[in-house]
């Protein structure tokens, strides 16, 4: 099975790109679901997370409230840290499971959907890949203003809390170009998949 790890920044059309892929053919393991279950009540990062943030982060139905805690740790960057110790540990343990279940089914290609995608969890998830989707940082901030309601500054907040274009782009095995429109990204994900299918082969 070739497992390919897929990165790009918000509001870079990542996860548009996943769900082609999946249409094509591929299994997915998405970090940001793995990231929503790990902090249900009852699952092993809630409490530890409520415990360092407290309980302004838990909505009044008792979940965690997403909206709260990202206001916090998207302003203060040793929080956002806190939070990742918190949690990376619990995510890459399911995803490397979901990965080995994706494996025993059969899959030719499995794709890793994660935001934070580094050399190190390279060689944690043992990719033979890295497919980064690239947009212009403009770009970027105007879909999440049009098309998820950001406000612009927090759009750009949320940018540049992030690792650069120039970061990510050097992780990468291919580069799937997002500045253009929905029909262009089409022919970026035939080409992705392609490629990835000529590398299962």
């Amino acid at each position: 099975m070739l497992r390919c790890g897929l990165t790009g920044g918000i509001g870079s059309g990542k996860s548009t790109v996943a769900a082609g892929l999946v249409a094509r053919g591929a299994g997915l393991v998405d970090a940001d679901v793995v990231a929503r279950e790990v902090v249900e009540p009852g699952s092993p990062a809630f409490a530890p997370v409520v415990a360092r943030f407290g309980p302004e982060v838990v909505g009044a139905d008792g979940r965690l409230d997403r909206a709260a805690l990202a206001a916090v740790v998207f302003a203060d960057a040793s929080a956002r840290a806190d939070l990742e110790a918190l949690t990376h540990p619990v995510i890459g343990e399911r995803m490397l499971a979901a990965a080995r279940a994706a494996e025993e089914a059969g899959r030719r290609v499995l794709v890793l959907d994660a935001a934070l995608l580094d050399r190190r969890s390279r060689e944690r998830y043992h990719l033979d890949v890295v497919v980064v989707v690239d947009t212009p940082v403009e770009v970027a901030v105007r879909r999440l203003v049009e098309r998820r309601g950001f406000a612009e500054a927090d759009a750009r907040a949320r940018v540049a809390a992030q690792a650069s274009r120039e970061e990510r782009r050097a992780l990468a095995d291919l580069v799937v170009d997002n500045s253009g429109d929905r029909e262009a990204l089409e022919a970026e994900i035939d080409r992705t998949w392609s490629w990835l299918g000529s590398l299962a082969a």
